[in-house]
């Protein structure tokens, strides 16, 4: 005798056509921290440049110490550079269309353009960091001077390998930033020597840390010159900063009091609707960093990431 399928209750998946589901606002994977830009020290800019005056480090200073007679003191005098270096922002730009049809009939429970516009802001965001690091005028990686740049001892980054970034970078050094799996690669090589790295909390999220120093993570530091590596291995660098002004250290430029300004450097403005009912907004961020003097910023190079060990 064939069971009896039939039902004579009322069913989940009907019974939810009725009910009211709660929902999330769209989730976004490919939002980082991006500690990066929360940990420099961003400098307002008055007409979009910044113009890096430095002191010619070869001309010797002269002075007279522990005189004791009526010598004639010794005549100097600071040289600058002739050509000081120009820094100007860079703008990162997108333009937003949503459709007045879709604003107006599907904002409920959450509003189609804010959250358009949030999701947009935060990949311009990713950008920006991307930017920072990778620029090919103003990025750290560009400029890295040739005497800070040392090369990794054995392919993974090791504890002597950071201790002589830290010698490059020795007057205050901020934080260290690298790729996740090069931070990962520098704890399994801590472990294999039985010194691990000791942690810190920063913004409420606990951090690895070398003779002190944190190490920051982002997953703009590429891998084999790309941002999406596939295999297990690879070679990317670690970089170490030491930031702010008053330092004489890496520091971000912006543009401060733009016209529709959300946040420091990024405005979005309304740029009307279309003939075809889109309305369309300028999502606008201008950035660029800038590297004071020499040995505020160092690089470890060819850093190998895929190195693991079996422990007995």
């Amino acid at each position: 005798m064939a069971e009896d399928t039939t039902h004579h209750a009322l069913g989940d998946r009907a019974a939810s056509q009725l009910a009211n589901v709660t929902k999330t606002p769209p989730q976004y994977g490919a939002i980082t921290p991006r500690w990066l830009v929360r940990l420099l020290d961003w400098k307002p800019l008055e007409a979009g440049r910044l113009r890096v005056n430095r002191v010619v480090d070869e001309k010797p200073i002269d002075v007279a110490c522990g005189a004791k007679d009526e010598k004639a003191l010794p005549e100097t005098y600071v040289e600058y550079q002739e050509k000081p270096r120009e820094y100007t922002l860079s703008a990162i730009s997108a333009v937003l269309n949503v459709h007045t049809r879709v604003s107006d009939l599907y904002s409920n429970p959450y509003d189609q353009v804010q959250e358009q516009l949030r999701l947009t802001i935060e990949n311009v965001k990713e950008r920006q960091e991307s930017e920072l690091i990778n620029n090919g005028d103003y990025g750290l990686l560009k400029n890295v001077p040739a005497s800070q740049r040392i090369q990794s001892r054995k392919g993974a980054p090791t504890p002597d390998d950071l201790d002589e970034l830290l010698s490059k970078v020795w007057k205050e050094p901020s934080f260290f930033l690298a790729h996740p799996r090069a931070i990962a690669a520098f704890g399994r090589e801590c472990t294999r020597r039985g010194v691990p790295p000791p942690t810190a909390t920063l913004f409420g999220s606990p951090f690895l840390t070398w003779r002190g120093v944190p190490l920051i993570p982002s997953d703009k530091l590429q891998i084999d010159d790309t941002s999406k590596p596939k295999g297990p291995g690879g070679k990317t660098s670690m970089l170490l900063l030491r930031v702010g002004e008053k330092r004489q250290g890496v520091i971000g430029l912006f543009q401060p009091g733009l016209p529709g300004e959300q946040t420091p450097g990024l405005s979005v403005r309304f740029m009307g609707i279309s003939s075809k009912a889109l309305a369309s907004y300028l999502i606008s961020l201008y950035c660029s960093a800038a590297v004071l003097v020499d040995d505020a910023i160092a690089a470890l190079e060819d850093v190998e990431v895929g190195q693991y060990h079996e422990y007995k």
